[in-house]
C-alpha cells in the first residue's frame, strides 16, 4: 500500500515537472514574448498545450496576445470535444465585441465558423464565415476560404469546394504563405480522392506534405494530409505505403491529443484491415474510431464510425449486425446530415446488407436512397463527361454496323449474277433506308443534344440568379454590420429573408429534375428552418407542416413564399414575447382543381386590435399587394393567437 501510494506521488511530481516545461516551451509570462504561437512557431509541446492555454490566456496584459492565445484555445479544442469549443469561440466573440476590435471579432467567427461545420450546422457555418469576409484582413482570407471550401465539401458540391481551395492556393502564392499553399494542395487532394481520381489525389497530396516538412512544424493539418495521402494510396492498391502513412498520422493524432483526426485514421485503417481480410483487427480499428469520435460529441465522425463498423459487418457475412450498425449510422446521420458523400455509402451498404437478408423490399429502398444522393453530388463537368462517353459509344456502333454490312456484301459477291442483281437492289433500298435512318438518328440526337443544353442553360441562369441574390443577401448583410438603429437592423434583416425566400425558390429550380415547378413543402420547410436560424429561435418556435407534397409554378411559388416570410416574421417578432415557446402552423392545400388555400397561425400572445401595430406595417402591406397579385383573400382570426388564411385562384401541377 505504501509503495503504491509513493508511486503515484512520484508519477504526480513527474506530471507537473512535465506541464511547467512544456509551459516554458511556448508560455513564459514575463518574458519580453509571452507567448509562441502554437503550430505556427512551435509544435515544441505534448498533449497538455490546451490545458496550460486555457490557464494562461486571461493573464496577459497584451490585448492582441491574449485574443489570439484564446482563439488558438476555441479552434484546437475541436479536435478534442465541438461543444467546449464552441464555448470558447462564443467567450472570444464577447470578448472582442466588449473591446470593439472588430478583426478579433472576424477571426472569432472564422473559428465558430470552422467548428459549426464539423457539428453539421453547415448554413450557420456557411453564414459566419461569410460575415467573417469584410472584417479579418488579407492574410487571413486563406483560412477562411479553405474553412468555405469545407463546407461545400460536407455538402457534396465538390465543383465549389474546389474553387475555394484554389482561392486559397492563389492567396498563399501572392503572400508567400507556406501554410495556405500546403492546406490548399491538401484539400485538392482529398477532393481528387472523393471524386475517385486517385493518381491525382496523390500527386496534390505529396506536394502538401513536402511543404509541411519544409515548414519543419507536425500541426493538425500535416496529420490531416497524411491520412489523406494514405487514403490515395488505399485507393490504388497500394497496401503498404498506406498503412505507413496511416500510422504516421496516428503517432501525431496521439502526441497531441487530435481526436478527429484520430476518428478518421481509424475508420480508413479499418476500411483496409477489413479489405485484407484482417477482420479482427478491423474491428478493433472500428471501436477506436467510434471512441474518439464520442469524445469529440462529433456526429459527423460518429456516423462514419459506425458506417466502417457496418462495411465491415457485411463482409465478415454478418449482415444481421451489420444492418444495426447501418441504421445507427443513419440514425446519427439525420434528415439535416451535410455530407452526401458518405450518406450515400451507408445507403449502399445497407442496400447490401439487406439484401443479404432477402430483405428485398427494405434494401430497394435503400439503393434508392443511394442512387438519390450519389446523383446529388454529381457535377456538371461529369455530366459532360458522360455525354462524350455516350457519343464515343454511338460512333462506334454506327462503325460496327457499317463493317457488317460490308461483310455482308461481300460474301455476296461469288453468289450467280441474278442473285447479284436482286441483290444489288436489295442493297440500294437498304442503303436508301439506312440513310433515312441516319439522318433521323443524327437529327434526333441534335435535338437531345440542343434540349440538354437548353436545360442546362436554364439550370445555369437560376443557379446564378440564386448566386446574385445570395450576393444581395450579404451585401444586405454587411450594411447592417454598419447600422447602429435597432429598427434599421431588423429592416435589413427581413430585407434578407425575403431575399433568401426567392434565391431558395431558384435554388429549388436547379437541383430538381422540373425546371417550371416548386414542390412546395419541401421548400416551406426550408424557408421556415432559414427564418427561425435567422430569429435565432430554432429551441423557442416549432414550426408544424400540416400540407402533402404540392408543385407549384414560379409566378405562383414566389409571392406565396414572400407571404409566407412575411407572416412567419411577425410571428416570431410580436407572437412570442420574454422568450416565450410557441408553435407556428403552415397548411397548404389545393382545394379545388382552380382553388389553394394557405393558412399560417400561431398560438402565441395574439393582436390587439385596438392598438397601434408595432413595426412600420410594410410586411402587411406587402402581404396584401402579393395577395392582390395572386387574386386572392384574406382572412385574420384573433382566437388564441393569430390565424390569416388566404385562398387563391390557381392550377395545380402535377408530376
Amino acid at each position: 500500500m505504501k509503495g503504491s501510494i509513493l508511486r503515484i506521488v512520484f508519477i504526480g511530481i513527474f506530471s507537473l515537472i512535465d506541464a511547467f516545461t512544456c509551459e516554458g516551451q511556448f508560455i513564459d509570462l514575463e518574458g519580453a514574448k509571452p507567448y509562441k504561437k502554437v503550430f505556427v512557431e512551435t509544435d515544441d509541446f505534448d498533449d497538455a498545450y490546451l490545458t496550460i492555454l486555457e490557464g494562461s490566456w486571461d493573464k496577459v496584459n497584451n490585448d492582441t496576445i491574449s485574443l489570439s492565445m484564446l482563439n488558438d484555445l476555441a479552434y484546437y479544442w475541436h479536435t478534442r470535444n465541438l461543444n467546449t469549443s464552441l464555448s470558447f469561440a462564443k467567450k472570444g466573440l464577447a470578448l472582442s465585441a466588449s473591446k470593439n476590435n472588430l478583426l478579433w471579432k472576424g477571426r472569432f467567427q472564422i473559428t465558430q465558423g470552422a467548428i459549426l461545420l464539423r457539428m453539421e450546422k453547415l448554413d450557420s457555418a456557411l453564414m459566419v464565415l461569410k460575415d467573417a469576409e469584410s472584417k479579418v484582413k488579407e492574410e487571413d482570407l486563406a483560412f477562411l476560404n479553405t474553412q468555405l471550401g469545407y463546407v461545400f465539401e460536407r455538402r457534396g458540391e465538390l465543383d465549389k469546394a474546389a474553387d475555394y481551395a484554389l482561392e486559397s492556393l492563389r492567396l498563399g502564392e501572392k503572400l508567400n504563405d507556406k501554410k495556405a499553399i500546403a492546406l490548399a494542395y491538401s484539400d485538392l487532394s482529398n477532393i481528387f480522392w472523393k471524386q475517385s481520381k486517385f493518381e491525382k489525389g496523390l500527386e496534390y497530396g505529396l506536394k502538401s506534405i513536402g511543404i509541411f516538412e519544409e515548414r519543419g512544424i507536425k500541426d493538425l493539418d500535416y496529420d490531416f494530409t497524411l491520412y489523406v495521402v494514405g487514403n490515395n494510396y488505399f485507393n490504388l492498391q497500394k497496401h503498404e505505403e498506406a498503412m505507413d502513412y496511416y500510422n504516421r498520422a496516428i503517432a501525431i493524432g496521439e502526441q497531441y491529443g487530435f481526436y478527429n483526426n484520430l476518428s478518421d485514421v481509424y475508420i480508413a485503417l479499418a476500411d483496409l484491415n477489413a479489405h485484407l481480410k484482417q477482420f479482427e483487427a478491423a474491428a478493433s480499428d472500428g471501436i477506436r474510431a467510434v471512441k474518439y469520435a464520442e469524445l469529440l460529441e462529433n456526429d459527423f465522425m460518429i456516423m462514419r464510425s459506425w458506417l466502417s463498423i457496418g462495411k465491415l459487418q457485411n463482409l465478415e457475412g454478418k449482415s444481421e449486425e451489420a444492418i444495426k450498425s447501418l441504421q445507427k449510422c443513419i440514425e446519427v446521420a439525420t434528415k439535416d446530415f451535410g455530407d452526401e458523400y458518405y450518406l450515400s455509402q451507408a445507403y449502399e451498404a445497407l442496400g447490401f446488407a439487406f439484401a443479404a437478408t432477402q430483405a428485398y423490399e427494405e434494401a430497394y429502398q435503400a439503393f434508392i436512397e443511394y442512387d438519390k444522393l450519389k446523383n446529388s453530388i454529381f457535377t456538371a463537368e461529369a455530366d459532360q463527361r458522360i455525354s462524350l462517353l455516350q457519343t464515343e459509344f454511338d460512333v462506334a456502333l454506327k462503325e460496327s454496323t457499317i463493317k457488317l454490312q460490308e461483310t455482308e456484301l461481300a460474301q455476296q459477291s461469288t453468289r450467280q449474277t441474278i442473285i447479284l442483281i436482286i441483290a444489288g437492289f436489295l442493297l440500294l433500298f437498304i442503303l436508301v433506308l439506312y440513310r433515312n435512318y441516319k439522318n433521323n438518328k443524327e437529327k434526333n440526337a441534335l435535338l437531345e443534344k440542343q434540349n440538354k443544353e437548353k436545360e442546362f442553360l436554364l439550370k445555369e441562369i437560376h443557379h446564378r440568379v440564386k448566386n446574385n441574390l445570395e450576393i444581395v443577401s450579404g451585401l444586405l448583410a454587411l450594411q447592417s454590420a454598419q447600422l447602429k438603429d435597432d429598427n434599421a437592423i431588423n429592416v435589413m434583416q427581413e430585407s434578407q429573408n425575403r431575399v433568401q425566400s426567392m434565391s431558395m425558390i431558384h435554388q429549388k429550380l436547379y437541383q430538381g429534375t422540373n425546371l417550371s415547378t416548386i414542390e412546395m413543402k419541401d421548400y416551406f420547410n426550408n424557408l421556415g428552418t432559414h427564418v427561425l436560424d435567422s430569429f435565432g429561435m430554432v429551441q423557442q418556435v416549432d414550426i408544424v407542416y400540416e400540407m402533402s407534397a404540392l408543385e407549384l409554378d414560379v409566378d405562383t411559388a414566389i409571392p406565396l413564399g414572400l407571404i409566407v416570410n412575411e407572416l412567419l416574421t411577425n410571428a416570431l417578432k410580436y407572437a412570442f414575447p420574454d422568450n416565450r415557446k410557441g408553435e407556428v402552423k403552415l397548411a397548404l392545400e389545393q382545394k379545388t382543381d382552380e382553388l389553394l388555400y394557405l393558412e399560417i397561425s400561431d398560438n402565441g400572445i395574439g393582436q390587439n386590435v385596438n392598438k397601434k401595430p408595432a413595426g412600420t406595417g410594410f410586411g402587411m402591406q406587402l402581404v396584401n399587394l402579393l395577395c392582390q397579385q395572386l387574386q386572392g383573400k384574406m382572412n385574420r382570426l384573433q382566437q388564441q393567437g393569430t390565424s390569416i388564411s388566404f385562398e387563391f385562384r390557381t392550377e395545380p401541377h402535377n408530376n
